[in-house]
């Protein structure tokens, strides 16, 4: 039994360390690339970048069901006076008569 608390301690105690430890990259970075790789690579970059610039921008509004909604921006807008402001303040007089 006692060697069970004692496995049992040692690995509630080992799992924060285990969490400090740094993360080691033994491989530091895979094999470089040539310069074939580069240019390929240049020539795919800059043809994607001509097909973003192709694409138009969109102006409309893309919303089938946007005719069948209620737009709250077009209402006109309620006046804000409302019966406390129009009432005179009620001030509190003196002593309580509790």
């Amino acid at each position: 039994m006692k060697l069970f608390r004692l496995a049992a301690v040692l690995a509630v105690l080992a799992g924060p360390a285990y969490a400090q430890m740094p993360n080691l990259n033994l491989l530091q970075e895979g094999p470089g690339k040539t310069p074939e790789e580069k240019a390929a690579e240049a020539e795919r970059e800059k043809a994607y970048k001509e097909t973003l610039k192709k694409i138009p921008d969109s102006k409309a509004s893309n919303d089938p069901w946007g005719g069948m909604r209620s737009d709250p921006s077009k209402q006109p807008a309620a006046p804000k006076a409302s019966a406390a402001t129009s009432a005179p303040k009620k001030t509190k007089s003196g002593t309580a008569a509790n």
